[in-house]
């Protein structure tokens, strides 16, 4: 199976046409994000040479789509941005660029299971080559991190499996390709809304104030009832490519 990669600078119309596709990927939670919900559409538009899609040979259809924001760092592990969210304000200020983010590698469901993790890894390497940035920084979601809401990230990111590696399957792949494992960032990606919203989002229900694990979440939500506000922060991961 082979694919054509295009950015949203050469094929605008496949861009419009991937607009939607995290609606399959990521939980209904996770697309209401405080700062994501804020930026992202900019971020697509400001900088399309930066974002690309992989069309399907055989049959022309979409099958994934990869966003990536240039960002200033310093090298150094304090550099860092404060998580996925921080990665925003820098990205989209006019500061010079040194590295590139991973903001998004989406795979449509039926393309999943074929390899492709590991060719939008590739090719984010190559956009930060393109663009003469000596590495590619990412803020992992770690793939089965919500079997184990409660375990801290920064634990979690030291867990291996019989043979070694590391025990989640989109950490190993990074890993597998020559990243380097940064830091573990608790509070990286912050999700508020009513009690209501959370209901919606997680079927669930809420009846007191507290502290609940939800499916899909990689950790607790935190319920204020008499504030009527639901708190997430979503942790993640943060590994280097260097290109």
């Amino acid at each position: 199976m082979s694919f054509t990669v295009h950015t949203h600078a050469e094929r605008p119309d496949l861009a419009e046409q991937a607009a939607g596709l995290g609606d399959e990927f990521w939980p209904e939670y996770n697309r209401h994000g405080d700062v994501t919900n804020a930026y992202w559409h900019e971020m697509r538009t400001r900088f399309p040479a930066l974002q690309f899609t992989l069309v399907d040979d055989d049959t022309g259809e979409l099958a994934a789509e990869g966003h990536t924001l240039a960002i200033p760092w310093d090298g150094t592990v304090e550099g860092l941005p404060a998580g996925f969210d921080g990665i925003f304000e820098p990205g989209l200020s006019d500061a010079p660029k040194t590295a590139l983010c991973a903001m998004a590698a989406e795979v449509r469901p039926a393309y999943q299971g074929r390899g492709l993790a590991v060719r939008m890894l590739e090719l984010m390497k190559q956009v930060a080559a393109r663009e003469g940035l000596a590495d590619l920084l990412a803020a992992i979601r770690p793939s089965l991190k919500d079997r184990y809401p409660l375990a801290p990230i920064a634990e979690y990111l030291h867990w291996t499996r019989d043979d070694g590696q590391a025990f989640d399957p989109w950490l190993r792949v990074h890993l597998c390709v020559g990243g380097e494992i940064m830091r573990a960032e608790p509070e990286s990606l912050r999700i508020t809304g009513t009690v209501a919203d959370w209901e919606h989002w997680t079927e669930m229900a809420f009846p007191v104030s507290g502290e609940y694990v939800f499916p899909d979440g990689l950790a607790p939500v935190s319920i204020d009832r008499e504030a009527d506000r639901g708190l997430y922060w979503e942790p993640n991961i943060w590994v280097r490519h260097r290109v």
